[in-house]
């Protein structure tokens, strides 16, 4: 079998989610991951009293992720969510990983999260004369991503 060419954009599909080193169950969304540097904004006088503005990096802010899943009979995402309702922070706690993979299936690189616990936890609407799946939402606040390759 031929590899994927390294100029080949990586296909979104492709991704698997993990807890604590162990693959979980089937997803069918992941979103909201991102990284951002906040801006400081310093102003300032130069002789003359002309005014500068200069903008300076300030604290790192990382995006809250969104699983989506096919609903069914597993109260997972309840129990999670439960803990931090009942003020087990220690528990609820959990460092995760996104896996991307290339279309051969090996794995290209992960966004690894660190003490992730969930802020919201949603049911899809509901319809009488819908023809799709129910999808459960869950909200995972955490302080931190880091790309590994």
């Amino acid at each position: 079998m031929a590899l994927p060419s390294p100029e080949d954009a990586l296909a979104g599909y492709h991704f698997s989610l993990e807890f604590d080193g162990v693959a979980v169950a089937q997803f069918k969304e992941v979103s909201g991951i991102s990284m951002e540097i906040q801006t400081i904004e310093h102003r300032e006088n130069k002789v003359g009293g002309l005014s500068v503005l200069k903008r300076l990096p300030g604290n790192v802010k990382y995006g809250d992720v969104t699983l989506k899943k096919g609903k069914t009979d597993s109260t997972a995402f309840h129990d999670w969510f439960q803990m931090v309702k009942d003020g087990n922070m220690a528990g609820a706690r959990k460092n995760g990983s996104i896996v991307l993979f290339d279309y051969a299936h090996g794995e290209i690189s992960r966004y690894n999260f660190t003490n992730a616990w969930p802020s919201k936890l949603s049911l899809g609407g509901l319809n009488s004369g819908g023809n799709d799946i129910l999808l459960e939402e869950l909200t995972l606040t955490h302080e931190g991503v880091d790309i590994a390759k």
